[in-house]
């Protein structure tokens, strides 16, 4: 038997969703709770194989917040969040507390049932959406550890002048600017520049200014 635990604040939905369990030949409701702090203190002491969780209870990530504590207890809990919240950002955010799947309200009952078991076989088949939202953060995120690593090596290389040209630029100074700073003329601050560009592999200076802001490591040249 599959046990499934149950966390909604909305009595009536956690009811038809206990009924739609007990229902089932291969699945038992093991508990249900009607807050996140409620199946927090629950999944200590009370074993379930799936945990289909609200996200939006007593506050607005409590869902996301009892997900983190269950799996902090490593009792091996699967959570699959049922909920009505599908932005990107909740989606992103949802997913990185280990869960393994997301599934929007509304859809069939046989569908969420499907979800659970796939789930409790290992091997959750998550909605194309939701799969296509992780795996363009997961894009993103190895984008920006590329970037890091080349920036951070190319930053290690530059002579001081070259940091001192890269705090005025992030200052949004301009090569005038920059030549009057430095008390030098501006066709040695635009030989600088196109030594920089040449590191960077970029073709403006801004490039280089956003990618440094993007990757929040500013403060390197302060």
């Amino acid at each position: 038997m599959i046990r499934v635990a149950i966390v909604d604040d909305f009595d009536l939905l956690r009811e038809d969703l206990c009924e739609l369990i007990a229902g089932q030949e291969d699945m038992e409701v093991a508990w249900q709770a009607g807050s996140g702090q409620e199946a927090a203190e629950l999944a200590k002491r009370q074993d379930a194989d799936i945990v289909l969780m609200d996200i939006e209870m007593e506050t607005m990530h409590a869902g996301i917040v009892a997900a983190e504590r269950i799996r902090d207890e490593g009792r091996g809990q699967r959570i699959i969040f049922l909920t009505a919240h599908e932005t990107n950002q909740t989606i992103i955010t949802a997913m990185g507390t280990g869960a393994v799947d997301f599934v929007v309200k509304g859809c069939p009952d046989e569908e969420i049932l499907q979800h659970i078991r796939n789930a409790y076989s290992g091997k959750p088949v998550m909605e194309s959406r939701i799969q296509e939202t992780i795996m363009r953060e997961y894009s993103r995120l190895q984008r920006s550890e590329q970037s890091l690593l080349f920036f951070i090596n190319n930053v290690s290389q530059l002579t001081a002048a070259e940091r001192e040209l890269l705090r005025l630029l992030l200052e949004g100074n301009k090569v005038k600017d920059i030549a009057r700073i430095r008390c030098v003329e501006i066709i040695t601050v635009k030989t600088q520049i196109k030594g920089l560009l040449r590191k960077f592999g970029c073709s403006r200076t801004k490039e280089i200014v956003s990618m440094i802001q993007e990757l929040n490591i500013s403060h390197l040249f302060s």
